[in-house]
């Protein structure tokens, strides 16, 4: 039979593969989807929820964000969820600790979309022109910044990223999928369709 369709041998690993992504998924289900505080969009009640792995460094997830807001505005029914993954050094992770700050004042997507606009390095001289665009409490982002709390949420996402095998930004996680890069509007609601129809 394998000499008849070779194809079989890849097929058959492809589904391994894809049975083992499902398992872990199943297992990190709650700590994925789960927003830190204000981090996440859409619907509340939603169907399907997806959940974006970012960097602010990382230009590939500046292209990306008209993916996702077309999403959003398409589809009453998704939520979602954002996740800090700074792999890109400490300045990387410096605006992630303000980020999630930003998440517990109620001005993430603020924050977010106002550091994606803007040019330049993460300085630092940025990091207080956004936090100030954002309407945050600076008095509590300098706290946020060497918080244990956010150093935790920090930690867990990149926990979560290296358990997921996520090999750079951004990555999504929809349904039983992960998908990796900046793969598009298509791509991403074909996978928020099948994770739709898998729940019906």
């Amino acid at each position: 039979a394998i000499l008849a369709d070779p194809q079989v041998i890849p097929d058959a690993i492809n589904r391994l593969q894809q049975i083992e992504v499902e398992k872990l998924l199943a297992s990190n289900r709650e700590a994925i989807e789960t927003p830190f505080a204000g981090a996440w969009t859409g619907a509340e009640d939603a169907d399907v929820v997806l959940v974006e792995f970012f960097d602010y460094n990382c230009p590939y997830c500046r292209q990306s964000i008209a993916d996702v807001d077309r999403l959003m505005r398409e589809d009453p029914k998704l939520k979602v969820v954002f996740r800090d993954l700074p792999v890109l050094g400490p300045d990387s992770e410096r605006f992630a600790r303000a980020s999630l700050s930003a998440a517990e004042q109620g001005r993430y997507r603020r924050f977010y979309a106002d550091v994606f606009a803007g040019q330049g390095g993460l300085t630092q001289e940025r990091l207080i022109r956004h936090v100030r665009a954002a309407g945050l409490d600076e008095a509590k982002v300098a706290s946020d910044l060497g918080s244990k709390a956010i150093a935790a949420e920090v930690q867990k996402n990149l926990d979560l990223g290296r358990a997921l095998g996520l090999t750079g930004t951004p990555s999504y996680v929809v349904g039983n999928r992960i998908l990796s890069g900046a793969v598009g509007y298509d791509e991403l609601k074909k996978a928020v369709a099948e994770a739709r129809a898998a729940k019906a």
